[in-house]
């Protein structure tokens, strides 16, 4: 299992988020403390808090989503 923390600042990037994730053949969980959504669900990413740093969680690896991932990542 993979986790990435990222911080999406405007609609557009949500919007962008979860699109890319809607790609991936496998799941993508979204998650700020014991919140959990599927990241592939707008509505979902939407009622996260998104002033706040979020991990997103996920299993295999993909290149391409990585660097979807890497345009969001925090350190």
């Amino acid at each position: 299992m993979l986790d990435k923390r990222i911080r999406l600042k405007t609609i557009n990037d949500v919007r962008e988020f979860v699109n890319e994730a809607a790609k991936c053949k496998f799941d993508v969980d979204i998650f700020y403390n014991r919140i959990v959504v599927d990241a592939k669900s707008l509505l979902g990413v939407m009622s996260m808090d998104l002033t706040k740093p979020l991990t997103v969680k996920y299993s295999p690896e993909d290149c391409f989503f990585d660097k979807v991932l890497d345009k969001y990542a925090i350190a």
